[in-house]
């Protein structure tokens, strides 16, 4: 898929509220969210200790991400590593604004400041 919109649906939802990978781990944890604008896969960002956003586009060829964070509407273009633009997807837009960051909560070690990247 050589186009932005080839990349994007609009129509799908996220995966779920929190990095799908991260909440499958008994220890796993994120700073910020990113959402797979062709498939709704909720992945962890690169400040985060995994890294599951960006290994998913890797993985799949899905280059567009955009922010699943309350306020925040911008895409990313892993194929070429800049800023893109898309349209509004699907409902919800970002992860519930009750859910703290880092998260989820009770999984996140004290010393999270240091694990980052």
């Amino acid at each position: 898929m050589d186009n932005e919109s080839a990349q994007i649906d609009p129509s799908i939802p996220p995966s779920g509220t929190g990095c799908a990978e991260c909440l499958a781990s008994p220890d796993g944890w994120w700073v910020h969210l990113r959402r797979c604008a062709a498939c709704g896969h909720i992945g962890c960002c690169d400040t985060s200790p995994s890294q599951h956003a960006t290994a998913h586009a890797k993985d799949t060829g899905h280059r567009i991400m955009t922010s699943f964070e309350p306020g925040e509407d911008w895409f990313y273009d892993y194929g070429t590593g800049e800023m893109a633009r898309g349209p509004q997807l699907a409902p919800p837009s970002s992860r519930p604004t009750d859910q703290p960051v880092p998260a989820p909560a009770g999984r996140v070690p004290d010393n999270w400041r240091e694990l980052i990247h």
